[in-house]
């Protein structure tokens, strides 16, 4: 039986979001066509491998068997094919990124050490998780928690960035030099999932009342309008500096919440020589944590830090 790859990976991004809108959002594909591809794929299978409803998709019993198998097919030939590049190429590297997270000043420093290999860079959503194993990209630096199973990866930490608080212009923090979390006890954060960004529930400002919650598939320019009119604040990795571009949004550090770790993530079998070098030059030039942007103002007298202070007096929650 020949089958077509293109469907197999296809179907383990529907089995991933449970949804084929969230799987088509994804792959970049209108959602029927992602339908019918997949009903391609259970034709040459002769088995239904999901069950559709209007509440998502799920596994069936085929599919459950399939889905372990299809990933290890879908590695197996990613691996086969950057083999045989090797052997009769330059080497290249593609190097996945997190959001906010930037990486020209290495990526430069890999292009000067190695002028005949092809060093490249992919800026990624949090949501697309398998960049790094379907062989989008060769590496990946992003923030903890990992957005990848660790078994089969190399996870190497870089460095921790402190948090800051953004905030609207307006609001009556944005003047300060540093806040505490117990200023923000009456917030209700919510954390996404593999995404070091802390959103807190809309809430009325004045007489205009309280829009809708942040979706997950808004995007982030759209999170960021609820944050300067008011409606919101959010807690943001120090290093993400895209808020800082609008004056109509401020950021202080945030004194007593536990910092976002850098990590770098690559395959632990990948034979690409350029790996070993990316590793060393990613050391040391995103060794330092950024600076902490300053507010100006009158900075609160801070407590002395002590581990789930947070946790104590703002609720957080993952979804």
């Amino acid at each position: 039986m020949d089958l077509d790859l293109r469907l197999v990976r296809y179907f383990t991004v529907v089995a991933e979001c449970g949804n084929f809108g969230r799987a088509a959002t994804r792959l970049h594909l209108a959602q029927p066509s992602l339908s019918r591809q997949i009903q391609r794929l259970e034709a040459q299978l002769g088995v239904r491998l999901l069950d559709r409803s209007p509440q998502g998709s799920s596994l069936t019993e085929a599919g459950q068997a399939f889905l372990p198998r299809a990933r290890i097919l879908l590695q197996e030939a990613e691996q086969a094919a950057r083999t045989a590049r090797a052997a009769v190429q330059a080497p290249t590297l593609t190097v996945g990124c997190g959001e906010g997270l930037v990486i020209t000043g290495w990526v430069q420093e890999l292009r000067r050490r190695h002028p005949d290999s092809q060093v490249r860079t992919r800026h990624l959503d949090w949501r697309d998780t398998g960049a790094l194993a379907e062989g989008r990209v060769d590496a990946l630096v992003t923030y903890r928690p990992v957005p990848v199973p660790t078994d089969g990866f190399q996870v190497t930490g870089l460095h921790e960035e402190p948090r800051v608080l953004v905030m609207s212009t307006s609001h009556p923090l944005a003047q300060e030099q540093a806040v505490s979390m117990r200023a923000l006890s009456d917030e209700h954060l919510v954390g996404c999932i593999s995404s070091p960004v802390l959103w807190s529930t809309p809430k009325p400002v004045g007489h205009r009342p309280a829009p809708p919650p942040p979706a997950i598939d808004d995007s982030y320019q759209d999170k960021l309008e609820l944050i300067a009119t008011g409606h919101c604040v959010a807690v943001f990795p120090a290093g993400d500096r895209r808020p800082a571009v609008r004056e109509d949004i401020a950021l202080v550090p945030v004194i007593d919440v536990e910092p976002c770790e850098v990590v770098l993530v690559t395959r632990a079998d990948d034979p690409n020589p350029l790996l070993g070098s990316l590793d060393e030059v990613a050391r040391t030039s995103l060794g330092t944590a950024p600076q902490v942007p300053r507010a100006t103002g009158t900075a609160p007298t801070p407590a002395p830090y002590s581990p789930g202070r947070a946790a104590a007096t703002v609720r957080v929650h993952e979804r």
